[in-house]
Protein backbone atom coordinates (compact mmCIF):
# COMPACT_ATOMS: atom_id res chain seq x y z
CA UNK A 1 0.00 0.00 0.00
CA UNK A 2 2.61 2.81 0.83
CA UNK A 3 4.86 1.38 -2.19
CA UNK A 4 1.92 2.00 -4.68
CA UNK A 5 0.87 5.72 -3.10
CA UNK A 6 4.33 6.58 -3.65
CA UNK A 7 3.36 5.96 -7.32
CA UNK A 8 0.74 7.95 -7.05
CA UNK A 9 -2.14 5.71 -6.86
CA UNK A 10 -4.83 6.59 -3.79
CA UNK A 11 -5.75 4.18 -0.82
CA UNK A 12 -8.81 2.60 -2.40
CA UNK A 13 -7.24 2.31 -5.99
CA UNK A 14 -3.90 0.38 -4.64
CA UNK A 15 -6.28 -1.74 -2.24
CA UNK A 16 -8.20 -2.45 -4.75
CA UNK A 17 -5.44 -3.59 -7.51
CA UNK A 18 -3.07 -5.22 -5.09
CA UNK A 19 -6.52 -7.50 -3.97
CA UNK A 20 -6.61 -8.56 -7.71
CA UNK A 21 -3.16 -9.17 -7.99
CA UNK A 22 -2.99 -11.20 -4.79
CA UNK A 23 -5.92 -13.73 -6.36
CA UNK A 24 -3.89 -13.73 -9.82
CA UNK A 25 -0.95 -14.81 -7.87
CA UNK A 26 -2.24 -17.13 -5.62
CA UNK A 27 -1.59 -15.27 -1.99
CA UNK A 28 -4.75 -13.97 -1.02
CA UNK A 29 -5.01 -15.85 2.30
CA UNK A 30 -1.18 -14.18 3.24
CA UNK A 31 -2.81 -10.52 2.82
CA UNK A 32 -2.27 -9.72 7.11
CA UNK A 33 1.28 -11.58 7.27
CA UNK A 34 4.35 -9.71 7.78
CA UNK A 35 7.04 -10.56 4.66
CA UNK A 36 9.42 -11.78 7.16
CA UNK A 37 7.26 -14.81 7.90
CA UNK A 38 6.62 -15.79 3.90
CA UNK A 39 8.50 -17.94 2.28
CA UNK A 40 11.33 -17.23 0.17
CA UNK A 41 9.21 -17.63 -3.29
CA UNK A 42 5.86 -15.59 -1.54
CA UNK A 43 8.54 -12.80 -1.13
CA UNK A 44 9.52 -12.70 -4.86
CA UNK A 45 5.90 -12.43 -5.42
CA UNK A 46 5.10 -9.71 -3.11
CA UNK A 47 8.33 -7.88 -4.61
CA UNK A 48 7.14 -8.59 -7.98
CA UNK A 49 3.50 -7.08 -7.18
CA UNK A 50 5.06 -4.12 -5.24
CA UNK A 51 6.88 -3.15 -8.72
CA UNK A 52 3.97 -3.29 -11.00
CA UNK A 53 1.09 -2.14 -8.73
CA UNK A 54 0.84 1.61 -10.24
CA UNK A 55 1.09 -0.44 -13.90
CA UNK A 56 4.66 1.51 -14.78
CA UNK A 57 5.72 2.67 -18.02
CA UNK A 58 9.41 1.66 -17.23
CA UNK A 59 10.46 -1.65 -15.42
CA UNK A 60 13.39 -3.15 -14.29
CA UNK A 61 13.63 -6.70 -13.40
CA UNK A 62 16.93 -8.76 -12.58
CA UNK A 63 16.55 -12.92 -12.88
CA UNK A 64 12.95 -12.68 -11.62
CA UNK A 65 12.22 -16.32 -12.00
CA UNK A 66 15.14 -17.22 -9.42
CA UNK A 67 12.84 -19.12 -6.70
CA UNK A 68 10.10 -19.91 -8.50
CA UNK A 69 8.90 -23.92 -9.44
CA UNK A 70 7.71 -23.90 -13.01
CA UNK A 71 3.71 -22.91 -12.13
CA UNK A 72 4.97 -19.80 -10.53
CA UNK A 73 7.60 -18.97 -13.32
CA UNK A 74 4.53 -19.65 -16.15
CA UNK A 75 2.82 -17.35 -13.72
CA UNK A 76 5.15 -14.69 -13.68
CA UNK A 77 6.27 -14.55 -17.41
CA UNK A 78 2.43 -14.33 -18.47
CA UNK A 79 2.18 -11.23 -16.24
CA UNK A 80 5.12 -9.35 -18.06
CA UNK A 81 4.11 -10.55 -21.52
CA UNK A 82 0.70 -8.88 -20.68
CA UNK A 83 2.78 -6.10 -19.23
CA UNK A 84 4.75 -5.92 -22.49
CA UNK A 85 1.54 -6.14 -24.47
CA UNK A 86 -0.38 -2.85 -22.43
CA UNK A 87 3.01 -1.41 -23.98
CA UNK A 88 5.37 -1.08 -20.42
CA UNK A 89 9.12 -1.35 -21.39
CA UNK A 90 10.75 -3.67 -20.05
CA UNK A 91 14.87 -4.33 -19.17
CA UNK A 92 14.87 -7.88 -18.17
CA UNK A 93 18.33 -8.88 -17.14
CA UNK A 94 18.87 -12.72 -16.57
CA UNK A 95 21.51 -15.83 -17.15
CA UNK A 96 18.60 -18.04 -18.41
CA UNK A 97 18.42 -18.12 -21.94
CA UNK A 98 15.14 -19.56 -22.64
CA UNK A 99 13.83 -16.46 -20.78
CA UNK A 100 15.50 -13.93 -23.21
CA UNK A 101 14.00 -16.48 -26.32
CA UNK A 102 10.38 -16.36 -24.39
CA UNK A 103 9.97 -12.62 -23.76
CA UNK A 104 12.66 -10.43 -25.07
CA UNK A 105 12.58 -8.65 -28.66
CA UNK A 106 16.09 -7.19 -28.72
CA UNK A 107 19.11 -8.47 -26.38
CA UNK A 108 22.28 -6.71 -25.46
CA UNK A 109 25.51 -9.45 -24.36
CA UNK A 110 27.45 -8.88 -21.82
CA UNK A 111 30.74 -10.56 -21.10
CA UNK A 112 33.41 -10.06 -18.49
CA UNK A 113 31.72 -6.32 -18.58
CA UNK A 114 31.91 -5.74 -22.72
CA UNK A 115 29.27 -5.35 -24.72
CA UNK A 116 30.22 -8.61 -27.38
CA UNK A 117 26.92 -8.55 -29.24
CA UNK A 118 23.53 -6.21 -29.40
CA UNK A 119 20.44 -6.22 -31.40
CA UNK A 120 17.02 -7.37 -32.65
CA UNK A 121 16.44 -11.11 -31.41
CA UNK A 122 15.33 -12.34 -34.57
CA UNK A 123 18.04 -10.50 -36.56
CA UNK A 124 20.60 -11.79 -34.44
CA UNK A 125 19.35 -15.85 -34.64
CA UNK A 126 19.23 -15.54 -38.50
CA UNK A 127 22.33 -13.97 -38.73
CA UNK A 128 23.80 -17.10 -36.94
CA UNK A 129 21.90 -19.98 -38.95
CA UNK A 130 24.44 -22.66 -40.57
CA UNK A 131 22.41 -23.60 -42.89
CA UNK A 132 21.04 -27.02 -41.28
CA UNK A 133 17.54 -28.37 -42.01
CA UNK A 134 15.58 -31.16 -40.43
CA UNK A 135 13.91 -33.13 -43.24
CA UNK A 136 11.12 -35.47 -42.26
CA UNK A 137 10.23 -38.43 -45.02
CA UNK A 138 9.98 -41.95 -46.52
CA UNK A 139 12.69 -43.43 -48.60
CA UNK A 140 16.08 -42.63 -49.23
CA UNK A 141 17.74 -39.31 -50.41
CA UNK A 142 20.10 -39.35 -53.53
CA UNK A 143 23.42 -40.17 -53.27
CA UNK A 144 26.18 -37.63 -53.98
CA UNK A 145 23.86 -34.54 -54.00
CA UNK A 146 24.68 -31.07 -55.46
CA UNK A 147 23.36 -28.68 -52.92
CA UNK A 148 23.41 -30.78 -49.18
CA UNK A 149 25.64 -32.40 -46.90
CA UNK A 150 24.23 -35.30 -44.59
CA UNK A 151 24.77 -34.87 -41.40
CA UNK A 152 23.14 -38.01 -39.52
CA UNK A 153 19.34 -39.53 -40.22
CA UNK A 154 16.97 -41.49 -37.82
CA UNK A 155 14.56 -43.96 -38.83
CA UNK A 156 11.26 -44.59 -37.28
CA UNK A 157 10.42 -48.62 -36.73
CA UNK A 158 6.43 -47.62 -36.24
CA UNK A 159 5.94 -45.98 -39.41
CA UNK A 160 9.33 -45.96 -41.92
CA UNK A 161 9.52 -42.19 -41.40
CA UNK A 162 13.09 -41.18 -41.34
CA UNK A 163 14.80 -38.12 -39.65
CA UNK A 164 17.65 -36.31 -42.05
CA UNK A 165 20.00 -33.54 -40.45
CA UNK A 166 20.98 -31.53 -43.17
CA UNK A 167 23.55 -28.92 -43.90
CA UNK A 168 22.74 -26.67 -46.72
CA UNK A 169 25.43 -25.56 -49.17
CA UNK A 170 25.79 -21.73 -49.27
CA UNK A 171 25.31 -21.36 -53.70
CA UNK A 172 22.06 -23.07 -53.09
CA UNK A 173 18.92 -22.49 -51.41
CA UNK A 174 16.33 -24.28 -49.52
CA UNK A 175 14.28 -24.86 -52.70
CA UNK A 176 16.62 -26.47 -54.37
CA UNK A 177 17.50 -28.41 -51.44
CA UNK A 178 13.83 -29.88 -51.75
CA UNK A 179 13.90 -30.06 -55.58
CA UNK A 180 16.93 -32.29 -55.14
CA UNK A 181 14.97 -34.60 -52.71
CA UNK A 182 11.78 -34.72 -54.15
CA UNK A 183 12.50 -37.57 -56.45
CA UNK A 184 13.58 -40.06 -54.04
CA UNK A 185 11.38 -39.71 -51.14
CA UNK A 186 7.88 -39.04 -50.26
CA UNK A 187 8.29 -35.58 -48.43
CA UNK A 188 6.39 -34.59 -45.47
CA UNK A 189 8.18 -31.99 -43.71
CA UNK A 190 11.04 -29.31 -43.84
CA UNK A 191 12.25 -27.27 -40.95
CA UNK A 192 15.42 -25.01 -41.26
CA UNK A 193 16.68 -24.68 -37.75
CA UNK A 194 17.27 -21.88 -36.24
CA UNK A 195 20.21 -21.59 -33.55
CA UNK A 196 18.95 -21.05 -29.95
CA UNK A 197 20.51 -18.48 -27.89
CA UNK A 198 21.88 -20.69 -25.47
CA UNK A 199 23.98 -22.21 -28.48
CA UNK A 200 24.63 -18.62 -29.36
CA UNK A 201 25.51 -17.32 -25.85
CA UNK A 202 28.39 -20.13 -25.77
CA UNK A 203 29.72 -19.85 -29.17
CA UNK A 204 30.38 -15.74 -28.16
CA UNK A 205 31.67 -16.18 -25.09
CA UNK A 206 33.68 -18.48 -25.98
CA UNK A 207 35.30 -16.70 -28.97
CA UNK A 208 35.43 -13.22 -27.23
CA UNK A 209 37.51 -15.01 -24.42
CA UNK A 210 40.12 -17.08 -26.95
CA UNK A 211 40.82 -13.68 -28.49
CA UNK A 212 41.73 -12.00 -24.69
Amino acid sequence: MYLAQLKGLSAGQAQERLKSLFIKFDIKEWWNKPVEELSKGMQQKAQFISTIVHQPDLLILDEPFTGFDPINAQLLKEEILDLKKQGTTILFSTHRMESVEEICDHIALINRASLVLSGAKKDIQHSYKKGELKVIGRGSIPSNPRCFDLLSSKTSDEDSEVQWHLKKKLDCSINEVIAELLPSIELISVEELIPGFNEIFIDIVEKTNSNE
